[in-house]
């Protein structure tokens, strides 16, 4: 380690992203060995604690006390498609749970297990509150479940604000529409969008600015356009094939999130379809994966970590709250999101386009 690096490691204590480059692996896997999970290889289990004792990496703050001098206890429930979504939430929460002196327990939720088992689980497991990212910030059986377990806990990147829970989320219906409004900036006025997943408000915040700027642009909004999407890569490529195999195609689409948008370019390109030139494409949450394609992506940037963080805060100040019998009505706080320009939209093509079939 030369010595400007170890330097900063003095000034800053390290991180679990920094843990996770150290012994070359995700996050998640820091996170499960931590945790002490079962499902990790001995070799890897070992290349992470040798990182954990060169960095002298202390989870959960080395267990500081709270409130009280109990232990603080929070669940982060998961059942996400995206995986590059999935992890920049997973640091945002493991570091600020850190920095908090609170122990965070990552729990996998599938449609399988019922609800009253996941409650059940909770409470056995002495989980104090919890984290909810999408898609389980909007199931309103989990969030009824929850009230009714007195179990407090943080709605993420939900389009509801007027939820029940606490909640951080960002105005998706003013990012969907700064997006669009853009795209009709650049001269286009054939725009196709790929929906979210019809379970999460999320979808319907942006596709409801999508329509706005269309409407404010007097653009008449075409439903051959609109796409289903579910959020993840291969329902992104059904939804871009679907849209440019229409006879007078869109010249720009705008899907809402990057892995669908990702999935479009790979369609466009297999159809000989240069992006830009060709085809604007446009995502929507800014997650690594924006970065790793060609050409990178114009996208919505959603704060991911920084949401995560802000809702383990939010929820450790709740539970320090009510030990002191301080119980204060749940707080929705809206953080805020960026247009990023990349090299994935252009003005649209003036001659005809070209597509190989």
């Amino acid at each position: 380690m030369s010595d400007s690096r170890a330097s900063r490691r003095q000034r800053n204590a390290p991180t679990i992203n920094d843990v996770a480059r150290e012994a070359g692996v995700s996050p998640m896997t820091v996170s499960r060995v931590i945790n002490g999970e079962k499902a990790v290889r001995p070799a890897t289990r070992a290349k992470v604690d040798v990182a954990i004792a060169a960095l002298n990496y202390a989870p959960s703050a080395a267990a500081r006390s709270l409130a009280g001098g109990e232990e603080m206890r929070i669940g982060l429930l998961y059942s996400n498609p995206s995986s590059s979504y999935l992890s920049e939430f997973l640091v945002g929460s493991l570091e600020q749970a850190s920095g908090s002196g609170v122990h965070l327990v990552v729990e996998k939720w599938d449609e399988q297990t019922s609800i009253k088992a996941v409650i059940d689980h909770l409470l056995r497991g002495r989980i104090d509150g919890v984290i909810l990212p999408p898609p389980l910030c909007d199931l309103q059986d989990m969030a009824h479940a929850l009230v009714a377990a007195n179990i407090p806990a943080v709605a993420v990147a939900t389009g509801r604000s007027d939820g029940e829970l606490a909640a951080v989320r960002i105005d998706d219906r003013q990012a969907a529409y700064e997006m669009t409004r853009h795209l009709v900036s650049l001269g286009h006025s054939r725009i196709g969008f790929i929906k979210g997943h019809p379970n999460q408000s999320a979808s319907i915040r942006r596709l409801e600015g999508y329509v706005d700027a269309l409407d404010e642009a007097g653009i008449a909004v075409q439903n051959d356009y609109i796409a289903q999407g579910y959020f993840t890569y291969r329902s992104g490529l059904d939804a871009a094939e679907h849209i440019l195999a229409l006879p007078d195609a869109p010249t720009a689409i705008f899907a809402s999130n990057d892995d669908m948008a990702a999935a479009t370019v790979a369609i466009a390109h297999r159809g000989g379809l240069d992006v830009p030139g060709d085809l604007t494409v446009c995502g929507f949450d800014d997650t690594s994966l924006a970065t790793t394609i060609w050409p990178e992506l114009t996208t919505i940037r959603q704060p991911i970590s920084a949401m995560s963080r802000a809702a383990v805060e939010l929820l450790v100040k709740m539970l320090r709250a009510r030990r002191a019998q301080d119980e204060d009505m749940p707080a929705h706080l809206v953080l805020d999101h960026t247009l990023i320009r990349r090299q994935s939209d252009a003005p649209p093509r003036v001659r005809p386009r070209v597509v190989g079939r």
